[in-house]
């Protein structure tokens, strides 16, 4: 049962992130909730057992000079001073009433409720920090919760990103100092990391849109990420012993097929060259491990043992992923196309039509289509 006199903290002031002020009124009113809500508690507990709970209720304001949440009072608006709400995930429409009640948006839950079960848009609203008016009509809250013209930072990570991809990405949108995010991934316990994944956070990272909240840290954010891949693959039945190796797949996958069809025939591909034990001569983990664009491989480089993701040079799967791959990535591996082929070569780079061959010979055919694409796009 929701404690309708409890509500979430508000967040701290954030010099990023600039909050606007408090009246001294809400200030006031919030402080006055605080000191007389274990009175409230007590007081209406004894009158209950003695049947007199209507009478104090209503006489609540008479009693303690408190507004009753339960009633549905409402004000007369257009609002007052800017104050920012925080709407949690997940949060119903009381637990909603109850956090901007509690913080002098709206005079009363059951007003806001009301006012949210009439709105159809009211299932809309997303939460995050939203930009609201102290003593606001209940009507009006709704509505400018409805517009989610919220005063968080969205973060989005592309599938296929590395590392190093996504700190520049975070580092840009949030502002936080890279060395906040190098000094998180140089501790793997404190962003959740599971052991598996021998301390690096590739293929951890969750691709995803992720809203910032003015508090969060790189750590913060980072934990997020690695949290989202662990549900993910939790959701998904993934025995803990097996998800680095599921990742190490899916971000090959990942980075080597462009369409979601193409990728179960590629994740089965690889299958089949492990159950071989072939090399995968997969590109992109020889550039992952040259640290360079795969457009850029060299012969010297295909040749260069010293390079573990190197699979030209050493079977079975590389050292770890090469990318933190989305989920239909991690779907192709778990659910791969039911085939004999063991090799694919995309043949127009434009496009990302991908061909898919059974045998050597019929690879070289795709492969000869792929040069005289490029031939004829030079």
């Amino acid at each position: 049962m929701t404690d309708l006199f409890t509500a979430p903290p508000r967040s701290q002031a954030d010099p990023a992130f600039p909050e606007p002020r408090s009246s001294r009124r809400a200030q006031r009113r919030r402080r006055r909730g605080r000191n007389g809500r274990s009175f409230i508690v007590l007081l209406v507990a004894l009158v209950l057992v003695g049947g007199s709970g209507y009478a104090v209720w209503t006489n609540l304001d008479w009693l303690t000079g408190l507004t009753n949440p339960l009633e549905s009072k409402d004000f007369s608006g257009p609002g007052g001073d800017p104050i920012v709400v925080e709407i949690p995930e997940g949060a119903t429409g009381t637990a909603m009433g109850e956090t901007l009640y509690e913080a002098g948006v709206v005079a009363s839950v059951s007003a806001f409720t009301t006012a949210f079960e009439a709105n159809p848009d009211s299932v809309l609203i997303r939460p995050g920090t939203h930009a609201m008016l102290e003593e606001m009509p209940a009507r009006d809250a709704v509505a400018l919760l409805v517009k989610n013209d919220t005063v968080d930072l969205q973060l989005t990570i592309p599938e296929g990103y590395t590392v190093e991809q996504i700190v520049d990405r975070a580092v840009q949108v949030t502002g936080l100092p890279a060395k906040d995010f190098t000094a998180a991934l140089k501790d793997p316990s404190a962003i959740g990391l599971p052991k598996q994944a021998g301390g690096k956070a590739e293929g951890w990272l969750y691709a995803d849109t992720y809203m910032v909240k003015p508090n969060d840290t790189a750590e913060d954010l980072l934990s997020r990420m690695v949290d989202r891949t662990d549900q993910l693959l939790g959701k998904k039945d993934v025995p803990a012993g097996d998800r680095q190796d599921v990742l190490t797949k899916a971000s090959l996958v990942e980075r080597e097929g462009l369409h979601a069809a193409d990728k179960p025939k590629i994740a089965r591909a690889i299958e089949n060259r492990l159950a071989d034990d072939t090399f995968l001569e997969i590109d992109a983990a020889v550039a992952y491990g040259a640290d360079k664009p795969g457009t850029e491989l060299t012969r010297d480089d295909l040749n260069d043992a010293k390079n573990r993701y190197n699979t030209y040079e050493h079977t079975g799967l590389p050292p770890g992923p090469i990318a933190n791959p989305g989920e239909v990535a991690i779907d192709a591996v778990l659910n791969p196309t039911p085939g004999e082929w063991k090799f694919w070569v995309t043949v127009n780079l434009d496009t990302g039509e991908t061909k898919f061959a059974e045998d050597f010979e019929e690879h070289q055919l795709n492969v000869a289509e792929l040069r005289a694409w490029q031939d004829a796009n030079e």
